[in-house]
């Protein structure tokens, strides 16, 4: 069997303060991640590797998944700007990480409650999704396919939530029972892009991730019109929707759908770029991590494309070889072997 050379997703990566970082330790653990192993990096290195001048210290988080979908937290001794912040998700340059939750109505009720506080929170409430419903479905009969989805931001933290009702993907999303949201990890992460077509070709032709939706025309229902505040085409907005997995192995077994993809947003349209505080040294959500087999195999095929920013191959803060790039779209990547 051939064993794929990328991960897909293997870290959403959250940059934060020296006097925040216990805060959002805490944070994180009521959604179920654990604290891991540790790095730091003194400026020298975390120059080379990420472009900012100063010492970096990181901690990997991991929730009932170990191999993808993890959390980094990234502690700078100097960070350059504040990040997205309470940013809307329709920017470009947004980022977030989208999770299973079994108690999504308890997280609103939380949401509301710290807006209420005078709390810095950017809030859409559960929307309701349908999964294929059948124009014959008799309530209280047949099966309710759907979903409650919401959007919760923070300074440091941006997050689409979502509760599956009457059916279940068992490697997409399990559920750390013992927290207190029950949360999963990252089932994908998300990304706006303002640029041509052409330029996502990169993530399946260079990088080798499978397309498994591709220049498809989101649907303007009203969920998904209140999660990423859409006009709709009647107002000259157009939407197109992308997503990439890691490539299954060679096998004649049934593929199974799991946690770790990536979900590109296209609009054409003008929307605000936020790229310069959605990359390392930036607070907040700044960089997604790949895991590769053969990294320098990868770094010359990277280093040959229409990437830009490509460094080294330098050992990182946990002593993995990595290398960094800014993508054709203009968004900063870290892959790691």
């Amino acid at each position: 069997m051939e064993i794929p050379s990328i991960s897909g997703l293997y870290e959403l990566v959250i940059a934060a303060t020296a006097e925040s970082e216990s805060v959002l330790i805490q944070y994180w653990q009521q959604f179920g991640f654990t604290v891991g192993e540790s790095g730091t990096l003194n400026a020298k290195g975390a120059n080379q590797l990420y472009g900012i001048n100063s010492g970096l210290r990181s901690l990997r988080l991991y929730n009932q998944v170990t191999d993808r979908s993890l959390l980094r937290l990234m502690i700078w001794e100097k960070a350059i700007n504040e990040g997205l912040g309470l940013t809307p998700l329709k920017a470009v340059g947004s980022r977030w990480g989208t999770s299973l939750s079994l108690d999504v109505f308890n997280i609103a009720n939380h949401a509301e409650d710290a807006i209420a506080a005078g709390l810095p929170v950017y809030y859409v409430p559960p929307q309701r999704n349908l999964i294929n419903r059948s124009e014959s479905f008799e309530p209280f009969i047949q099966a309710n396919p759907c979903v409650h989805e919401m959007v919760l931001i923070q300074p440091l933290t941006r997050q689409v939530l979502f509760e599956r009702h009457d059916y279940t993907i068992p490697n997409s999303g399990i559920v750390n029972q013992d927290s207190h949201f029950k949360g999963s990890e990252f089932v994908h992460v998300g990304l706006i892009v303002e640029c041509e077509h052409e330029k996502l070709d990169f993530y399946d032709q260079v990088l080798g991730l499978h397309r498994a939706v591709n220049n498809c025309e989101s649907k303007y229902d009203e969920a998904s019109r209140r999660i990423l505040e859409l006009k709709g085409p009647e107002n000259g907005e157009q939407m197109l929707n992308y997503y990439f997995t890691a490539p299954l192995p060679s096998t004649t077994e049934q593929p199974k759908i799991r946690s770790g993809n990536i979900e590109v947003f296209r609009f054409e349209g003008s929307l605000p770029n936020k790229l310069s505080y959605s990359r390392p040294g930036c607070l907040g959500v700044c960089l997604y991590t790949m895991k590769v087999r053969h990294i320098e195999s990868y770094h010359q095929r990277v280093s040959s494309s229409e990437a830009t920013e490509v460094t080294q191959v330098y050992e990182n803060e946990f002593g993995e070889k990595s290398f960094s790039f800014v993508a054709p779209d203009g968004y900063f990547w870290t892959l790691l072997e």
